[in-house]
């Protein structure tokens, strides 16, 4: 009579490929990306925890290979159905597997993910159905995730990356980014440089203020518009500040110095999404 398998391990498991030298190549495009918060030299980023893995398989993202750590096998039974056949997946020891993610709280999977790539006239060509978000100096990973998340929530046509802000692919704003940074249009670029093409395409230049300017609910933010964030401590450099068509000031108690680049960002997409959506705001009738 067959004997019967006494553990009952998934089939799924013997997918898992064991590696156990920390020169393994994959190994080392791991733990480089995640140590410089960049794309690796064929353009994947390193991406960590189960709820990223599965917002990035949702998003449509290509994996070029996902790692257990090997007291977190169990996990591969949820997340192996969802990936291609063609994926490789690498089962670590606990050690090697630290050694390459840096995470605060490790669950015991990473991966090599790769984002679709934008161009600068790719994001401003989306400026007709959102606001455009430029971001300059914003250099805290959790707030610029944040604002990512914001502007998927709000409806923001695309992202732009200035100057002294944040990699998109360091692994702590993926994580605050709760999957966004997949999906919205982003691109770097030299913001001083691009004002110009925005004027053409009829963009109106917004930047917010803790103290001066248009009371937010009196300011109109419909039509093709850019809203200019700064960072969390300067706020948005002088020679781009001078080159905006509009300060918005978002009124708050004056014993708040100022609200962080986040927080405002949000609110500003809130209002901006709540005129859109008002047949008052456009022109119609309630």
């Amino acid at each position: 009579m067959k004997k019967l398998n006494p553990t009952h391990e998934p089939a799924v498991h013997s997918c898992l490929r064991r590696i156990e030298g920390r020169h393994n190549p994959l190994v080392k495009e791991l733990r480089a990306a995640f140590a410089h918060g960049e794309l690796t030299s064929d353009g994947y980023c390193a991406i960590e925890g189960m709820r990223i893995l599965e917002e990035a398989i949702r998003s449509g993202l290509k994996f070029k290979a996902v790692f257990f750590r090997a007291s977190a096998e169990n996990r591969a039974e949820r997340l192996l159905p969802q990936l291609a056949a063609h994926v490789q997946t690498l089962l670590l020891p606990d050690k090697l597997f630290a050694s390459a993610v840096p995470s605060d709280t490790p669950q015991g999977l990473a991966a090599l993910v790769r984002c679709q790539p934008f161009q600068l006239e790719d994001v401003l060509a989306k400026s007709q159905s959102g606001p455009l978000l430029a971001i300059a100096g914003v250099q805290d990973p959790g707030n610029l995730g944040t604002i990512l998340r914001s502007a998927e929530a709000f409806g923001a046509g695309g992202v732009l990356l200035g100057e002294g802000t944040v990699s998109p692919f360091n692994s702590k704003l993926v994580r605050a980014s709760a999957g966004s940074v997949f999906r919205l249009p982003l691109v770097r670029a030299r913001l001083l440089g691009v004002l110009d093409k925005m004027r053409e395409l009829g963009l109106r230049l917004i930047a917010t203020s803790s103290h001066q300017g248009t009371p937010l609910d009196q300011a109109t933010l419909t039509g093709p518009l850019a809203v200019f964030i700064g960072s969390e401590g300067a706020g948005l450099p002088r020679d781009l500040l001078a080159e905006m068509t509009e300060i918005v000031a978002i009124p708050h108690s004056p014993s708040v110095e100022s609200l962080n680049a986040a927080v405002a960002a949000s609110i500003v997409l809130y209002e901006a999404a709540g005129q859109r959506n008002s047949p008052r705001r456009q022109g119609g009738t309630e």
